[in-house]
């Protein structure tokens, strides 16, 4: 059974003010679409690497990524190597890793650098939260080029909690350590970025006249808080948001790209051919 099958019975239609929104965004000038990828192109899994795009949006994703003045992108919190490994991302496709830490622009673009004070600072940090995962049954680490993740997925709720109080309790004051909580995470970081200056960065460097963006962490809500009027931000899930819309689960977010990708392919096919109406 394919991914998309496995949720199919929580398939709902967008709604008709979604929907309005797509079909208004899809005839600007120069489109960026953004996207997060765990929980939002992808189901959550319990192990990281076993994340995939479900099929649909992988293909409606790489069909808006060819388009004219149209600029695909994604925005994780995965280190860059992880996001490619999972994502396979269409070859144009600008990527945010780290929580905005790490970009790539294209060939040429280059990697992340720390300093000495940094690498010195992530060293204490992996060291403090290595012995609390040692600890705590069911945690483990994740290493990023500027942080560590402390991940709780698979531990029980008690000990989750216990082992984001106590790296909490031990890096929250440290100068220079940054912490981001998302779903059963606790991010670490010594360079100070955020999914919202990923999305102005991107913005800017694309010259886009419009940004659709779709995430469904708490990371997320910096970049839907950086979205400006004529924008459409997506939260994906029930969790509270600021974001205008909102779809239920990762189908939907096919779902939304599918129907964006036939309403951006209409736009500038009749801008192209002088047939767009006034």
């Amino acid at each position: 059974m394919t991914p998309d099958a496995r949720h199919a019975k929580h398939r709902l239609s967008l709604t008709p003010e979604l929907r309005a929104a797509v079909r208004r965004i899809a005839a600007t000038d120069h489109l960026l679409v953004a996207m997060d990828f765990d929980g939002t192109m992808a189901p959550i899994v319990g192990h990281a690497d076993d994340a995939r795009p479900l099929p649909r949006s992988a293909a409606a994703f790489t069909g808006l990524a060819v388009l004219p003045r149209t600029t695909t992108a994604l925005i994780s919190g995965r280190a860059l190597a992880s996001l490619r490994a999972v994502a396979s991302p269409p070859v144009d496709t600008l990527l945010i890793g780290s929580h905005g830490a790490e970009a790539w622009l294209g060939p040429g673009s280059t990697g992340l650098t720390l300093d000495a004070e940094q690498k010195a600072r992530l060293a204490e940090v992996r060291a403090i939260l290595a012995d609390i995962v040692n600890e705590a049954p069911g945690t483990l680490l994740e290493d990023k080029p500027a942080g560590v993740v402390l991940h709780t997925r698979l531990a029980a709720d008690d000990v989750a909690a216990d082992a984001v109080a106590a790296a909490r309790s031990q890096l929250e004051d440290r100068q220079g350590v940054f912490l981001k909580d998302g779903k059963r995470v606790l991010e670490t970081s010594v360079v100070n970025a955020s999914k919202g200056e990923g999305v102005t960065f991107l913005r800017q460097i694309t010259g886009a006249t419009a940004v659709l963006f779709a995430g469904d962490d708490t990371t997320d809500e910096d970049a839907l808080a950086r979205l400006e009027a004529g924008d459409v931000g997506v939260k994906v899930g029930l969790d509270f948001t600021q974001a205008e819309h909102r779809v239920e689960a990762p189908v939907h977010v096919a779902e939304l790209l599918e129907v964006l990708l036939q309403e951006r392919s209409v736009a500038v096919a009749e801008e192209e051919t002088g047939t767009a109406s006034d």
